[in-house]
């Protein structure tokens, strides 16, 4: 069979809002009304922490998909000025929010246990301020959230290969600044800056995907222990790891971009390998040039860029049906599925999607009930579920 990028298509039933006259969609639905929706027509559980369990309504998968949304719009009204990485987070937040991701997973890898059948992922991308106000890109929601999704391995065996082109599949070999040019030094960087003890570098083969070939060229890491670890602490902490090294590079590497020679940041995560590594070397420094002059004269190239750290940091399980964590750059307009070459065209087609919505809502409820027997929120009732 073809190795390369499939291309799926997923029904969906039309999201009952409408958009004021005078707003355009993607104002909207940065507002509260928004979420309102999200909790009252999707919530399956919410907590005190602000977490709230949803199930997806523009879905990737049917088979399995949810999200947690730490739901900060009643509390910080400025969109701007929300939590959107877990670097922000409140410790008492995260620490719930990693026992919500532990069970949710196990009970994934209990329900799809053969690779070979499905494919498990878990993850979240920074769907948030780092875009430009004014591109036709920004996301729907300001805030941070992560996604739990299964696909049929079958599915995507029968899927059209997509265009590897498709600048939304963001990977290493093709379309990533830190790959395609900074390669080695952002390898060097990594490993200085992250003493790991629970997580195990592997190489490019072990992390990908046979069937879509992605994702390739990217930092990876086994879970050893594989799920059963995720119960240990020791693993959410490097999880954030992984997270605090990639945003001291970005944030390092587009201050120079910005500023020739600029000094170094003053609230690193890691400022030793970043002085050490990253500021004296030169294809890094290079590379912070050749961006800077494109900026300089291609305004719609510079107003692409996302200043601010953008990545997508992902769990999932490869063909050995080991644990893997990856971390990537991410791109305007691509969705987390795609670091793993799975590009999801969404159709609406509320007949299609009413066939399968009873298996994927009996799914999403048991979750929630786990998740409310470890005492991790309450269930929340909708016009499709009760509260039981």
């Amino acid at each position: 069979m073809q190795s390369g990028p499939r291309e799926i298509t997923t029904p969906f039933r039309p999201i009952p809002l409408d958009v004021p006259e005078g707003m355009k969609p993607n104002e909207f639905f940065n507002s509260t009304e928004n979420l309102d929706d999200l909790e009252h027509n999707n919530g399956l559980l919410s907590n005190p922490e602000n977490l709230l369990l949803y199930r997806k309504a523009l879905g990737h998968s049917n088979e399995f998909d949810t999200s947690i949304i730490y739901n900060t719009s009643k509390v910080v009204l400025n969109p701007l000025g929300r939590p959107v990485r877990r670097t922000q987070v409140p410790d008492n937040v995260r620490h719930v929010w990693n026992r919500m991701n532990q069970i949710i997973i196990d009970y994934m890898l209990e329900q799809y246990p053969d690779p070979e059948r499905h494919l498990v992922l878990a993850g979240e991308a920074s769907l948030d301020a780092t875009w430009p106000l004014t591109s036709p890109g920004v996301p729907s929601i300001r805030m941070l959230h992560n996604h739990f999704i299964v696909f049929p391995m079958d599915e995507l065996r029968a899927a059209k290969v997509a265009d590897p082109k498709n600048p939304n599949l963001t990977d290493g070999g093709q379309h990533s600044l830190f790959e395609e040019y900074m390669h080695d030094v952002y390898r060097e960087f990594i490993c200085k800056a992250l003493h790991l003890e629970v997580l195990r570098p592997v190489s490019d083969d072990a992390a990908r995907l046979s069937l879509t070939g992605y994702p390739h060229g990217l930092p990876s890491w086994e879970i050893p222990g594989g799920v059963a670890q995720l119960e240990d602490v020791r693993f959410w902490h490097e999880y954030d790891l992984v997270l605090k090294g990639f945003i001291d590079f970005y944030r390092t590497f587009f201050s120079q971009v910005s500023s020739r020679n600029a000094p170094m940041l003053t609230d690193l995560f890691f400022p030793d390998p970043v002085e050490n590594v990253l500021l004296f070397n030169n294809d890094f420094l290079k590379t912070a040039k050749k961006v800077r002059d494109h900026c300089i004269s291609d305004p719609k190239y510079a107003n692409a860029i996302r200043w601010q750290p953008a990545f997508k940091q992902l769990i999932y399980r490869n063909d050995e049906g080991k644990l893997i964590v990856t971390i990537s750059q991410n791109s305007i307009g691509n969705a987390i599925t795609e670091l793993l070459g799975v590009v999801v065209n969404r159709n609406a087609d509320a007949e299609a999607y009413g066939k399968l919505e009873p298996k994927l809502i009996e799914r999403l409820l048991e979750v929630r009930r786990r998740l409310v027997e470890a005492d991790l929120g309450e269930a929340l009732e909708t016009p499709y579920w009760s509260k039981s």
